[in-house]
Parts: structure tokens; C-alpha cells; sequence
């Protein structure tokens, strides 16, 4: 009878808590299509961040104002220039400074300490 106990108490010991809050907690991804914003309100945003590979690309748009516009927007459409940045799941280095970094609605905002916040594009994320 005390194997019977002990066995499923030492496979509650095995599969710890920390392990189930590690396969819990998302891990996101910043390559892809990013706004930005001059307020805090994404309508406002006039600078789209392709981060690609480890490469930054950047477009401004003026006339976009949905979603559609910004994907419009293909590879001629870009600024001269290509700055780099590295990313390891919780601290981005950005245009030469290291941030560290958050997301929130689900991956679709992310949030730089002490620097800007980006909108993923296709987000729905205000």
C-alpha cells in the first residue's frame, strides 16, 4: 500500500510546477511586420518596421491608414539603408541599444523599456 502512495507522489515531485509554468508561459517572435506610432495610438502610425533575418528595414507612409495599405507596401517601398538588430526572447538589440522587451495581446504589441512600443501588423491589436 505505501508504493501504491508513493509512486504517484514522487511523479507530482518529477513534473514540478516550474516545468508546467515553462510549457505555459508563450514565447514570441519579433520577425515580421511591426507599426509605429508617434502617440499611443496605433491609428497614428507612420513608420512600419520590417525585422527580418537580423536585419531592420524601415518604410514611412503617410496616406496608410489600415492594414491593407501597410501590406501593400513591398520592398521598393523601403528607405536606403538596412540596420541589424538580435533578438533572444526577452531583451532586443535595437538600433544599437539593448531593451528589454514584453509582449501583450497576444504577441500582437510589443513593448520596449525605456524605448518604443510596436503594433504588429495584422494584430487587431490596439
Amino acid at each position: 500500500m505505501k508504493n501504491l502512495i508513493l509512486i504517484p507522489a514522487l511523479f507530482l515531485f518529477a513534473c514540478g510546477s516550474d516545468d508546467i509554468a515553462e510549457n505555459l508561459s508563450p514565447s514570441y517572435t519579433v520577425e515580421g511586420k511591426w507599426l509605429w506610432s508617434p502617440s499611443e495610438n496605433r491609428a497614428d502610425a507612420n513608420t512600419m518596421y520590417e525585422l527580418l533575418g537580423d536585419n531592420i528595414y524601415t518604410y514611412y507612409c503617410s496616406a496608410c491608414l489600415s492594414d491593407n495599405d501597410w501590406d501593400a507596401l513591398d520592398s521598393n517601398d523601403r528607405i536606403p539603408g538596412v540596420k541589424k538588430y538580435s533578438f533572444d526572447g526577452d531583451s532586443l538589440e535595437w538600433y544599437g541599444a539593448q531593451r528589454g522587451v514584453s509582449f501583450a495581446c497576444d504577441g500582437g504589441k510589443l513593448i520596449m523599456d525605456g524605448g518604443p512600443q510596436l503594433w504588429r501588423l495584422n494584430s487587431n491589436c490596439n
